[in-house]
Parts: C-alpha cells; structure tokens; sequence
C-alpha cells in the first residue's frame, strides 16, 4: 500500500508525477482558501510532507498525527519550528550543495551590478538620457583587486570567495565562527572579527544561515563601521540584516550601495529600498535557474522516498531523528 504525502506549496508537474506514482499524493492548494482547514483535513493522513516556502509549527503540524519526514525543497530550514519536530520524533530532510555554484552566480552578478551601475543605467539609458559621453554622476567602482569580506564561509560563502580571488584578484577577508584553515590557504582568505572586515572591505557579502545568533547580525552600529565606498550583497535571509538601518544608512550615503535578492518580509509588495536608485532588489531567485530547480526537486524527492522507505536519507537537518 502506497504511502501518503502531501504537498506543501506549489510543486512542478515533474515532481508531482514522480510523487504520484511513488506515493499518495494530496495537495494543499492556496487558492482554495482556509490554509488551516486544508491542513487539518489532510495531515491525519500524512506519512510524509514536500515542499518549500512555508512556516510549519506545532500550530499546523499538531493534525499530523502519523507524520515522519518533511523534506524540504530548500537549503536554510529557519521556516521549520526543530526543537518541535525532535520532539515528535519528525526528520527534516533539505537540498543543500545542488544550489551552491549557481547562488554564488548571483551574489557575484548582484555585486557586480551593484558596483558597475548595471540596472540603474540600463534604466537611464532606456529612458532616453543617453545623449552625450557619460560623465562621473554614472560613474561605478572597480571590483577587480578590492577587498572581498565574506560573511559566513560555508559552502556558498566559499564559492562567493573563489569568484572574488580566482576571477578578480580579490583580498578575501571572512567572518566565521570556526576557522577554515583549508579555504584559508586555498583562498589566501584572513578569517578577522566582524567590525574588522566590515571596515576594511570594499565589498561585503552575506551568507550565513538565520538563527538566533544571526538576527540583524547587521544592524545600524555595523554599518556606521562599513566604508562610505563599500557596497553590501546578501543573498541569505532578510532578517540578518536590520532592513530599515539598511534603508537609513543607504540613504544617508553611511554606504555606497547594496545588492539584496531576501528581505525581512517575501514577497515585499512595497519598500523604500525600491525608489533608491543605488539599490539592485530581486525577487529572491538565488536558485532560480531551470538546472538548479530541477536539481533540487530530485534530491528533496530522494530524500523523502529513503525516508519512507527505511534508508538513509542524503541529508538531514535533525539526524538525530533517524539515529534514535
């Protein structure tokens, strides 16, 4: 007898076949209304959960009475409540590594927008400004041999970095909790205390996960300490930095520029950030590419079809969970 699975946010068709021929497959549908009375209607039937982009806590997953796995279709996990899904005895399964290359793809185009003016002079030159040789109000900066300051130097961090130092003889400065003697060496990167790198980098990059520790890692006093010339990217969660110290500081010129794909609320259907001309903002598309997605709905369908079927799953968010 087949398994039963519900799915969670929009799914691609792909997946979904692969889902229904695997398994029972229910599907909470947005559009129908009353998220709550979906849940609670399908989740006494759950074995297993896929999806992405949604809060599940005990308040949802309380109807789940049989649940045993979430997986994922996702790296960061801070939308999951963990202590409660250890306590019932839920694993939680991500897609790590898949998305790595092609979200350092983005920070790095994010920076070099943001440096080089990209967005805001496609705009201008559209508009018909175009009508002499430019002058030094469109001027941008340089990338090649400034000071790269990566914060967090996990996996995509690391990736960010070896754009910098391999492709534009970038000095990589990192902020991280545990030295990387290995990146260290590989990278000719200088691990340094936050204020350290936020004063000496020209650019600044964010790649670390959101927890209690990371909430407006970056707020108004770090950014009073970053270069009136130096321009922010992060690519990692909207909450690690302060949003409306970052709205201030940029438009009191504390710092140049910024290039942000999340914000502290998704989607952000208004914001100051998008009348500021010196700030490139997309729509959170760090793994949007045709490959990656794909990617990832496999490795999350992998994950969840070890899971329900008694293997190990590739990765695990709570592996104490399988363990016990």
């Amino acid at each position: 007898m087949k398994k039963t699975v519900v799915g969670f946010s929009n799914l691609s068709n792909p997946l979904q076949q692969k889902l229904k021929e695997a398994f029972n497959l229910l599907m909470i549908n947005p559009k129908a209304g009353n998220l709550e009375a979906q849940f609670q209607d399908l989740l006494p039937q759950a074995d297993g959960m896929i999806g992405s982009g949604r809060v599940l806590n005990e308040s949802i997953l309380q109807y789940a009475y049989r649940l045993k796995v979430i997986s994922s279709i996702s790296v960061g996990f801070d939308n999951y409540d963990v202590d409660y899904l250890n306590q019932r005895g839920i694993l939680l399964t991500n897609t790590p590594d898949v998305l790595t290359e092609t979200t350092a793809d983005l920070s790095f185009a994010l920076l070099m927008t943001a440096a080089r003016r990209v967005a805001e002079l496609d705009q201008w030159t559209k508009q018909g400004n175009w009508r002499k040789t430019v002058q030094p109000t469109q001027y941008g900066v340089d990338v090649y041999g400034k000071t790269l300051g990566i914060v967090g130097l996990g996996n995509i961090g690391a990736a960010m970095a070896r754009r910098g130092r391999f492709g534009f003889n970038m000095n990589v400065l990192y902020y991280s909790q545990h030295a990387k003697p290995e990146l260290e060496q590989q990278l000719g990167a200088q691990r340094c205390s936050l204020d350290a790198l936020l004063q000496q980098s020209d650019f600044v990059s964010v790649h670390v996960a959101l927890n209690e520790h990371t909430h407006h890692l970056i707020g108004r006093e770090q950014l009073t300490r970053m270069k009136k010339s130096a321009i922010l990217i992060n690519v990692a969660r909207g909450q690690v930095i302060d949003e409306q110290a970052l709205i201030d500081a940029l438009s009191q010129q504390q710092i140049l520029g910024a290039g942000l794909d999340v914000y502290t609320r998704e989607p952000l259907p208004d914001s100051a950030l998008f009348a500021m001309p010196n700030v490139v903002t997309l729509p959170h598309i760090g793994s949007a590419t045709i490959e990656t997605r794909q990617a990832m709905n496999d490795l999350a369908f992998d994950n969840l079809y070890s899971a329900l079927n008694g293997k190990q799953p590739a990765y695990m968010v709570n592996p104490s969970v399988w363990s016990n």
